[in-house]
């Protein structure tokens, strides 16, 4: 299990979160939802060092997160991030044995697992025709394909991902949610952030429901930030969120289902 434990984040001195605990259970999915500017990204940064945590404590497996190193815990946990501003320029193939690097040693030399692991992350990507190419010169919901794979070739027990659906077309992100269903039946642990209200409730076993933490009257500007301005409004199944009307208060929204022989889906507005 993945576990924060009163954690407080902060970026440049400005207090991002303040006092978050929330866990993730092994071999579930979890979407993370929330509107925009209320911490989502800065949490789960927490696990790749870009977010800086001030106080409190990350727990994978009851081990202390933040003090494992580096190496190791790229063995556990795989992050791919929201945006990527440097795009190489290098073969596609080359990009996704990036991930083995965790596992590699000074030589860097792979193994023929190794290699076997690479050529199944690209195949679940819907890469491999691509693995000539230079990344630099595919279209941007191929380049997310590739990084997928690449976080994939990671072979990480957990698997974070930061609006991961960014640049993907619908036929992509139809293929995208059929490989994360795949990765949780193979026993992986999914956690990722969603814009897609209807997909995160379709795909998800619980829901993380972040807010702004509205200011307090009377109280100094300086007080106000120091409570930190993200929040845990609501955490459980699909189903008890909806029913707790948790994502209708967060988001000012109202919802409709429909069914059909394949199953529920739902509209917001």
């Amino acid at each position: 299990m993945l576990e924060f434990r009163n954690v407080s984040v902060s970026c440049q001195r400005t207090p991002i979160l303040n006092d978050i605990s929330v866990s993730f259970r092994a071999g579930e999915i979890t979407a993370v939802i929330g509107p925009n500017g209320c911490g989502k990204t800065s949490l789960l940064q927490c696990l790749n060092g870009v977010s800086k945590v001030t106080a409190g404590t990350v727990l994978l497996n009851g081990r202390n997160y933040l003090s494992i190193p580096l190496r190791e815990r790229a063995r556990n946990v795989a992050f791919l991030p929201q945006v990527r501003t440097i795009i190489p320029a290098i073969p596609v193939k080359t990009l996704v044995e990036h991930g083995r690097f965790p596992y590699l040693g000074f030589a860097r030399k792979k193994s023929e697992k190794d290699v076997a692991i690479v050529e199944r992350a690209m195949e679940l990507a819907h890469v491999t025709q691509f693995a000539n190419q230079s990344v630099d010169t595919l279209s941007g919901g191929m380049r997310q394909r590739v990084f997928f794979a690449m976080t994939l070739a990671q072979d990480c027990d957990y698997i974070v991902l930061d609006e991961p659906t960014t640049y993907l077309d619908l036929s992509g992100q139809r293929d995208f949610f059929s490989m994360i269903r795949e990765l949780k039946h193979r026993g992986k642990t999914v956690i990722l952030v969603l814009h897609d209200l209807s997909q995160a409730i379709r795909i998800a076993d619980k829901l993380v429901i972040m807010d702004r933490l509205a200011p307090s009257p009377g109280v100094s500007k300086a007080e106000n930030a120091a409570r930190g301005f993200g929040r845990i409004a609501g955490v459980g199944t699909p189903e008890e969120c909806l029913k707790l009307h948790l994502i209708d208060d967060v988001f000012d929204t109202s919802w409709k289902r429909f069914s059909d022989p394949e199953g529920d889906y739902y509209f917001f507005q």
